[in-house]
């Protein structure tokens, strides 16, 4: 099994390029099970989740097909995937493919709204919390489908189509977002979706989707009408930027220190992530097709931050910021409103000598003079992450086992690091 090694001590300078965002890309992909025509997804990054799901994709007798590298390209651009869902040979999603990724549970959104019938078994993915999939059941039933639970699997039938509904969502959700917007662009009438999640990546889906023939207003807003038509055609759309690697990179320089470009980004698809590392001490400012990244001269700084849906602070950024906070100057009180169960890096931060003390929710980080490194164990893809940020810093060398997590949802992470100067190096077997 794979490892990283780093040696600390390193500051990053240069330019990070940023991928396509997984979670963007991933209700693309499933998004084009929905027409009979080709869709064409640029910009899509080369990770695990991604591969995964092209497996699923392909049991249902999808054909994907990858895009040669163009003059010019480089392996810094993303793939560009032509889906082809003109001939659907099987509802079914199995546990043995459904059972490693979470939003790969997403297809049945799509089989149902197109064929009528999906058997889809219940998901898996990272431990971070049960992440029920109720909300995306009551999508269904709301829109008319009849929903069993039978020996680890959702048979969701409707057999004379989808009917528009009224969906209010008692706490956002992503994935259900995802799910009513798929299938409500193919059922008949309108559907009103309340409370609907607000993330770029909803409003990138809304935007293939509207490609595709949908009629959709109020992506990106907390309500969302949908008008159901017939039958959607091919399009083609890029890959928005990865918010979190983002936000991932640029937390990345402001604990080693120096001076980034992360190329091919947006500030604005992460605004409150970075106002709270320009509070942290953080030099951020805009740049074209970018944004720059600094420590200032004084010094990491203790900030309280306070997990949210978009456009508050993200969950996926969480275990990144405490591993900053634990070389900032004085306490951090970081909170966590998404998940119950997202703070298992905490004892493996320890191990390189960070202080967090847990109570309930909240974390409180208290900052040390240095870290020394040691092995670790990454428990999920954004743990994993937290603790290559705090290798970064740590005197002598951290091994970070279990990174097949960090190769779900991070394109070449050692190869950008290492670009801008970071003693790092991925150890095979």
């Amino acid at each position: 099994m794979d490892r990283i090694r780093i040696l600390g001590g390193a500051p990053l300078e240069g330019s990070i390029p940023i991928s396509g965002a997984k979670n963007a890309a991933l209700p693309l992909m499933i998004a084009a099970l929905l027409t009979e025509d080709e869709v064409v997804l640029e910009n899509v990054p080369r990770l695990a989740d991604v591969a995964q799901l092209k497996r699923i994709l392909s049991n249902h007798g999808v054909d994907i097909s990858i895009r040669g590298r163009r003059h010019g390209q480089t392996e810094d651009d993303g793939e560009t995937l032509t889906i082809n869902a003109k001939t659907i040979v099987d509802t079914t999603a199995p546990y043995d493919l459904v059972s490693t990724m979470r939003a790969s549970f997403w297809v049945v959104g799509p089989l149902v709204a197109r064929m009528g019938h999906a058997k889809v078994s219940l998901p898996g993915g990272c431990a971070i919390g049960t992440r029920p999939v109720d909300f995306l059941l009551q999508v269904l039933e709301v829109l008319g489908a009849q929903i069993e639970i039978d020996a680890g699997y959702v048979i969701a039938t409707a057999r004379h189509g989808l009917k528009g509904g009224h969906i209010k969502f008692p706490k956002v959700s992503v994935g259900a977002t995802h799910t009513a917007l798929m299938a409500a662009s193919l059922a008949d009438g309108e559907t009103l979706i309340e409370n609907a999640a607000r993330e770029p990546e909803v409003k990138d889906l809304a935007d293939l989707l509207i490609k595709m023939g949908a009629k959709i207003e109020g992506a990106g807003t907390s309500t969302i009408k949908v008008t159901g038509v017939s039958k959607l055609h091919g399009a083609t759309h890029a890959v928005i930027p990865d918010r979190i690697e983002t936000g991932t990179y640029a937390i990345a320089v402001a604990m080693a220190g120096g001076d980034v470009i992360l190329q091919n980004t947006r500030a604005d698809l992460l605004d409150s992530a970075l106002e709270t590392l320009r509070s942290a001490g953080a030099v951020v400012e805009s740049v074209p097709h970018g944004i720059r990244v600094a420590r200032n001269g004084n010094g990491i700084q203790a900030v309280d931050v306070t997990t949210e849906p978009f456009p508050g602070f993200p969950t996926d950024l969480q275990a990144q910021f405490m591993a900053l906070a634990t070389r900032g100057q004085g306490t951090s009180k970081i909170r966590e409103t998404i998940f119950e169960n997202r703070f298992m890096h905490v004892q493996e931060l320890a191990r390189l000598g960070a202080k967090v003390r847990l109570d309930g929710d909240t974390a409180y980080v208290d900052g040390v003079d240095r870290l020394k490194g040691a092995p670790v164990m990454a428990t999920d893809l954004r743990a994993s992450v937290s603790l290559v940020i705090g290798g970064l810093v740590a005197e002598g060398e951290t091994i970070i086992n279990r990174i097949y997590h960090l190769d779900r949802g991070f394109e070449r992470l050692e190869h950008k690091l290492g670009r801008c100067g970071a003693r790092i190096e991925r150890i095979s077997g």
